[in-house]
């Protein structure tokens, strides 16, 4: 690389001893430095002519090939210590359906204004599933995934707990109780999950240790809509609470205790091999969730 950058600094003063000025050291090791370059490609780069010297052909085409690859190279250093830094670079992030507004904003709000070079790209998924595929192939750094058996390729860690509450209008009977049990779900017009989710596999499986399985008409693919069709009378619906839910006049938020809590939290492929700016992203986000 020395001797490569030495040669372009050559070829663009068409002087040696000019270049030797500016590095500092003397005219013969200038020489040494094409000289290697001379016995490494067999030819002649250099000619000397009265005033100094000039690439030969196959000297301007080294000049024209190392000028071009040591000015990319700057560049990917200059990128590299950026990233180091935590100063520049792309983070890309799979993310569901109702992700960002509820578990993301305000740290990406804040991470943005702290790190307004780094380019952020969201890669929208259906589920966690895909989520999960999104890192596994490399289409994704981070994604924001419901926590579940674990996926090779891939590190999930938990960052939140999610309990799981019914969603009601203000006018049904079981809006106005503090709690409900599972058993009380057995008979609500129940509007399902998004098939195959996490979510679903998870309510399904801790109901039916309960003894209660549950019939619908109606389904919905995230739970943003789930909770605006119970507000429009279609049926109850059985949700984690999201950090930012409050229920409202029309609809309730009833807790049911005895149905362990969802965990959602970040999974990657390699924790360890995140850059920073990925890593600072993914500690903001977590920590705006413990202020909500």
């Amino acid at each position: 690389m020395d001797d490569l950058r030495v040669f372009v600094a050559v070829c663009e003063a068409g002087n040696l001893s000019a270049v030797a000025r500016e590095l500092s050291c003397s005219q013969s090791a200038v020489s040494q430095h094409v000289k290697r370059l001379e016995r490494e490609t067999g030819l002649a780069l250099l000619e000397r002519r009265p005033r100094g010297v000039a690439p030969t052909g196959a000297g301007r085409l080294l000049y024209r090939a190392a000028a071009e690859g040591l000015a990319g190279l700057g560049e990917a250093l200059r990128q590299l210590d950026d990233l180091r830094a935590g100063a520049g670079g792309t983070v890309r992030i799979a993310t569901g359906a109702t992700t960002v507004r509820h578990f993301m904003a305000g740290g990406v709000a804040e991470f943005r204004a702290r790190r307004p070079r780094v380019a952020l790209r969201f890669h929208t998924a259906g589920s966690s599933r895909r989520c999960l595929e999104a890192v596994r192939t490399h289409e994704a750094d981070l994604a924001w995934v419901t926590i579940g058996p674990d996926v090779d390729g891939v590190e999930q860690r938990p960052s939140c707990e999610l309990p799981w509450v019914l969603a009601a209008r203000a006018d049904a009977p079981l809006a106005r109780r503090e709690s409900v049990s599972p058993a009380e779900l057995a008979g609500v017009r129940h509007i399902e999950l998004p098939a195959h989710s996490t979510s679903r596999l998870h309510l399904e499986g801790h109901l039916e240790r309960h003894g209660v399985r549950l019939d619908s008409s109606t389904s919905v693919a995230d739970w943003d809509t789930a909770l605006l069709l119970v507000e429009l009378g279609l049926g109850h619906a059985i949700l984690p609470a999201l950090p930012g839910w409050g229920g409202g006049d029309v609809v309730r938020l009833v807790p049911i205790p005895e149905l362990p809590p969802l965990r959602a939290g970040w999974a990657a492929r390699q924790w360890s091999a995140l850059s920073p700016a990925a890593l600072e992203f993914a500690e903001t986000v977590v920590a705006h969730l413990s202020d909500v």
